[in-house]
C-alpha cells in the first residue's frame, strides 16, 4: 500500500488561489455580517459565488461536465481546508453543507433526467437543497434505523408523511432529498427510500426555523412537515428500499468534507493565537516565551497536523474505493474534537480579547461546538469504532 503526501500542482494552485480569495474577499464579507447567514441573504451568496467563479475556484468538487473542477477527495481536502479559513469560504466556493453532499449523491445515484433537473442548477449555484432525514425523538437521529416518516404507494407515485427537524438549509432550498420508510417499521435496518421533493410541493411545509448555537450555515436549520406530500414515481432517487445504502454513499464523504472545512477554522484560530502570543507581553516577556502558552500552541499544532493526517488517509481510502468506514469514523471523531480544542486554546491564549467581539474567536467557538454532534455524535462513532475493532479481533482469532 502506497500513500503519498505530495500535493498535485493543479490542486496546490487552486488552494493558493483559494487562500488569496478568502483573505482578500471573503473574510471582509464575514466580518460585515458577523458570520450569521441563518437568514439566507441571497445577494450575499450570489455575490460571493460570482467572485469565486472569477477567481477560478468555484465548485472544486463537481465533475467538469457539470461545471466544476473535478477534484477527488484528496484534492478537495487541500482546497476545502483553505476555503474553511473563513466561515463563508465554503459557501463562496459552493462546497458548503448540505449542498456539497447532495451534489455527490446526485452524481452517484440520480438518473440522467434527475441530474439535469436537480444537479445542474445545484452545481451552478442557481439553486440550493436540503437533506431531510433527521426527525424529532423517537424518530431517526444518530440511529437512522429509527426512521418513522413513511411513503405509501398511490396511483402514479407516493404519498410522504412525517415530521423532520434540524434540516440544514431547508429555508430557501429549491428541493429536498427526503428519507422515508417504504417498508418495515422503525428500528428495522432496511426499508428506506430517498425521494426528490420540490419545495413548492403543497405537502411540504417549513414549520419553523430553529434557533441554534451556530449561525454560519446558510439558511439555518428548520423543522419540516411532510403531510399528504404526493410525488410521482420519477421522484424516487435510486431504488426503492435502498435509501440507507445510498445514505452511506453520501455520509462517509460528507463527514470528511466537514472535517476539511473545520480544519480551516482551526488553522485560523491557531494563527490568531500565534499572532497574539508573538506580540502580547505579560510579566516582562512575550506570551510566546511562557511555558504554559507554548504548551497550548504546541498541542494545537499537534491536533491540526494529526487531524489532517487521518483525514488524508481516509480520503485516500475512499478515492481508492476501499472500505473506509473505520477510518472515516476515527477521522470524524478526532477532527471534531481536535478543532474544538484548538479554538478553545486560542480563546485562552487571547484572554479577554478572545471572548470579545473584537476578535472572531468567540464566533468560531460557537460554530465549532455543534460539529461534535453533526454527522454522528462522537459517542456513536466511538461505539461503531469499538464494534468494528472487536469484530476484527474475533475474526483474527477464528483464523488462527
Amino acid at each position: 500500500m502506497s500513500i503519498g503526501f505530495e500535493i498535485d500542482e493543479r490542486v496546490a494552485d487552486v488552494a493558493r488561489r483559494t487562500t488569496d480569495f478568502v483573505r482578500d474577499v471573503v473574510i471582509a464579507e464575514e466580518r460585515a455580517c458577523d458570520g450569521n447567514v441563518h437568514d439566507g441573504p441571497e445577494p450575499l451568496r450570489r455575490r460571493l459565488q460570482e467572485a469565486a467563479r472569477g477567481a477560478g475556484v468555484f465548485a472544486p468538487h463537481v465533475a467538469a461536465g457539470w461545471g466544476g473542477l473535478g477534484m477527488d477527495l484528496c484534492g478537495q481536502a487541500v482546497v476545502f481546508e483553505a476555503a474553511g479559513y473563513s466561515l463563508l469560504g465554503p459557501l463562496a466556493l459552493n462546497c458548503a453543507a448540505p449542498d456539497e453532499g447532495n451534489m455527490h449523491l446526485l452524481e452517484k445515484v440520480a438518473t440522467e433526467e434527475q441530474k439535469e433537473r436537480y444537479l445542474r442548477p445545484l452545481a451552478a449555484g442557481t439553486a440550493r437543497s436540503c437533506f431531510a432525514m433527521t426527525e424529532p425523538a423517537p424518530g431517526a437521529g444518530s440511529d437512522p434505523r429509527a426512521l418513522a416518516t413513511t411513503a405509501t404507494r398511490i396511483a402514479g407515485g407516493w404519498r410522504v408523511d412525517g415530521r423532520k427537524w434540524f434540516i440544514s438549509g431547508a429555508d430557501g432550498a429549491a428541493f429536498a432529498i427526503c428519507m422515508a420508510r417504504t417498508s418495515g417499521s422503525p428500528g428495522d435496518p432496511g426499508g428506506a427510500t430517498m425521494f426528490l421533493v420540490d419545495a413548492d410541493n403543497p405537502g411540504m411545509k417549513i414549520v419553523r426555523n430553529i434557533e441554534t448555537l451556530d449561525q454560519g450555515l446558510f439558511g439555518g436549520h428548520s423543522e419540516v412537515l411532510f403531510e399528504g406530500c404526493e410525488v410521482p414515481d420519477d421522484a424516487v432517487l435510486g431504488e426503492v428500499d435502498e435509501g440507507f445504502a445510498y445514505a452511506q454513499v453520501r455520509l462517509a464523504p460528507a463527514r470528511m468534507t466537514h472535517c476539511m472545512r473545520w480544519l480551516g477554522v482551526a488553522r485560523r484560530a491557531q494563527d490568531i493565537a500565534l499572532e497574539r502570543a508573538a506580540h502580547r507581553s505579560a510579566f516582562g516577556r512575550p506570551l510566546a516565551e511562557l511555558g504554559m502558552v507554548q504548551q497550548m500552541l504546541a498541542d494545537s499544532e499537534i491536533d491540526i497536523e494529526t487531524g489532517r493526517a487521518i483525514l488524508w488517509r481516509s480520503c485516500w481510502e475512499l478515492d481508492q474505493g476501499r472500505p473506509a468506514a473505520q477510518h472515516t469514523s476515527i477521522a470524524k471523531t478526532y477532527v471534531s474534537e481536535a478543532v474544538n480544542r484548538v479554538v478553545d486554546r486560542a480563546v485562552q491564549v487571547c484572554g479577554a480579547l478572545g471572548i470579545s467581539a473584537d476578535a472572531p474567536l468567540s464566533r468560531l467557538y460557537r460554530e465549532v461546538r455543534p460539529f461534535r454532534i453533526y454527522d454522528g455524535p462522537s459517542e456513536t462513532h466511538r461505539w461503531a469504532i469499538a464494534k468494528r475493532a472487536v469484530r476484527a479481533a474475533r475474526e483474527r482469532g477464528a483464523a488462527r
